[in-house]
């Protein structure tokens, strides 16, 4: 063979396995992301499991507080409804765009909860209700630590899909679109540093 052959197979060679690398960077921060999305599912369903238990002990303290105790339960139900949508394929921006907008809601409808519940001391100080309460936040912490690590493992799978060369092989790799963070209505609220004055 000459030389020139060679250096020829060579470069080829180069450049298949760089296109291959390519594709399995592009598959292994695609299920790194879905992986994280699976963490938050796992979270979000511990606290829709936790609100019914919450609601029926408020139940007994609020009896004239139905409509916001009936608000929660929809919200929740909306918001598992929209999680199993949004479990099925994580890569579909309508479908966290969907599941973002009703952890909104479901987050309003337990932000109305909690300002009734304060007119009620004795349903704050019964010990099932501080127990679900303390669950509630500890799952809350979960939920937000799991999207933070799923919106990075999104914005990494973004950034290489975006970047050059990659952008050019994506599509017919099968990844045409980014993938879309998960950002719920309340979290620049939540994120902001409470005021203070004296």
């Amino acid at each position: 063979m000459e030389i020139g052959t060679i250096v020829f197979l060579v470069i080829v060679a180069a450049i298949i396995f760089y296109i291959v690398s390519i594709y399995n960077n592009l598959v292994t921060l695609k299920n790194r992301y879905q992986n994280a999305f699976s963490q938050i599912e796992v979270q979000l369903k511990r606290r829709y499991d936790l609100i019914p238990n919450l609601v029926e002990t408020a139940k007994g303290y609020m009896q004239h507080e139905r409509e916001t105790l009936e608000a929660v339960v929809s919200a929740r139900n909306e918001a598992a409804a929209m999680l199993k949508g949004a479990a099925a394929n994580p890569a579909s921006a309508a479908a966290i765009e969907g599941l973002a907008g009703a952890e909104g809601v479901l987050q309003g409808a337990m932000g109305r909860l909690n300002v009734v519940m304060e007119d009620y001391p004795d349903l704050k100080a019964n010990e099932n209700m501080m127990q679900l309460s303390e669950e509630l936040t500890t799952t809350e912490n979960r939920v937000a630590f799991a999207r933070q690590a799923f919106n990075d493992a999104v914005t990494a799978y973004n950034i290489f899909r975006q970047s050059f060369p990659p952008v050019f092989f994506a599509t017919t790799f099968g990844h045409p679109t980014d993938a879309s963070l998960l950002e719920f209505e309340d979290s620049a609220e939540i994120q902001a540093a409470p005021k203070v004055s004296f």
